[in-house]
């Protein structure tokens, strides 16, 4: 696993890759502000020679939009680098249902723009009988949409939600997501949605590695139940960012579905000198941390007076916990401090 330091280099996580499979919201930025070391470390990878595809489980922007905004924001995008899952969306509907096929668009612009780009008839009232309705994020949406979307699935048109995100990570914390206005829909009809096309579902991971080629992807996200648990259904590595909505006692307690391969402060772990852990049947040490099996508990104690980042200590605490299930302590007055600052009991 990864620790938080900022330089790039042979040893570096990135270089044993040829694509990083980024999500945005709470990895590179924040609601309108870019997320600390994300510019640089997104430069070094590229600087290394190896792609970059943004995949995002916001449906409420086009691929050209989001790269735009990314721009802006200092980050070096392209349209053709951006995966959303409105794009999926549409690709699923245009595979099931023919050309002309009216469908009831709960969502933005450009959600209907990428339906109608695939050769099917966007619509907002369940009066023109869709044979499907779409439902993505958009902050305009209210009740007269939601109704019309009841109405139609009521009257027999299939329901595809583009992901179940429940909140959208900002700079003033989660917010109602997708996830939470699909919620009222299932709660008013008291079913779920048919299909749902994003993370972690594996279909967007599996389209931006189709265009890329590539041989060698590595999935980046903040959330264990999107991004972690979609890699791990695509049978890809990941690496779990600590800059959104994830806790590290929510890593910790993470069951094997969700769990990453890889855990980093922020991107910069990325191109930081990677630093693996070392098990044996004793514990595990990562830096200058180390971690005892001891008295029913994963100890966790300072190798020396300068042990280094506690994300090292988080790694280690991780590995020695998924392996034992045992509780965290501390083992010395470095680690009562490294806990508290990670928010677990020790």
């Amino acid at each position: 696993m990864s620790n938080g330091a900022r330089s790039a280099g042979a040893q570096s996580l990135v270089s044993a890759f040829d694509l990083v499979l980024l999500d945005l919201d709470g990895v590179v930025y924040l609601g309108d502000r870019v997320v600390p070391a994300a510019v640089e470390s997104l430069g070094q990878v590229r600087d290394l020679g190896v792609a970059v595809q943004f995949v995002t489980n916001n449906a409420r922007r086009t691929a050209g939009e989001v790269a735009e905004r990314l721009r802006k924001l200092g980050v070096d995008a392209a349209g053709d680098e951006v995966v959303t899952s409105a794009q999926g969306a549409a690709g699923l509907l245009a595979q099931r249902y023919p050309a002309g096929s009216r469908v009831l668009v709960v969502g933005s612009s450009a959600l209907a723009g990428e339906v109608r780009g695939a050769g099917l008839v966007p619509t907002d009232t369940a009066g023109e009988r869709p044979v499907a309705v779409v439902q993505g994020y958009a902050p305009e949406l209210g009740w007269p949409q939601l109704a019309e979307a009841a109405v139609a699935i009521r009257n027999g048109a299939d329901w595809i939600a583009t992901n179940l995100d429940a909140t959208l990570p900002s700079e003033r914390g989660p917010l109602p997501g997708n996830g939470s206005l699909v919620a009222a829909v299932a709660a008013t009809l008291g079913r779920q949605p048919d299909l749902v096309v994003g993370k972690p579902e594996p279909e967007l991971f599996e389209l931006a590695v189709r265009r890329s080629a590539a041989r060698r992807p590595l999935v980046v996200g903040d959330r264990l139940d999107t991004d972690i648990e979609g890699a791990n259904r695509a049978g890809l590595p990941s690496l779990a960012v600590l800059t959104g909505v994830t806790t590290p006692a929510e890593l910790i307690a993470a069951p094997p579905q969700v769990r990453p391969s890889y855990v980093a402060a922020d991107l910069s772990g990325l191109v930081a000198p990677r630093r693996e852990p070392v098990s044996d049947d004793a514990g595990v040490r990562v830096g200058g941390w180390q971690v005892r099996y001891a008295g029913g508990a994963v100890e966790l104690t300072a190798t020396d007076a300068d042990p280094g980042a506690g994300i090292d200590a988080l790694t280690a605490l991780c590995a020695a916990v998924w392996r034992t299930g045992l509780p965290v302590r501390a083992g010395d007055r470095s680690a009562a401090t490294v806990l508290a600052e990670l928010g677990l009991n020790g």
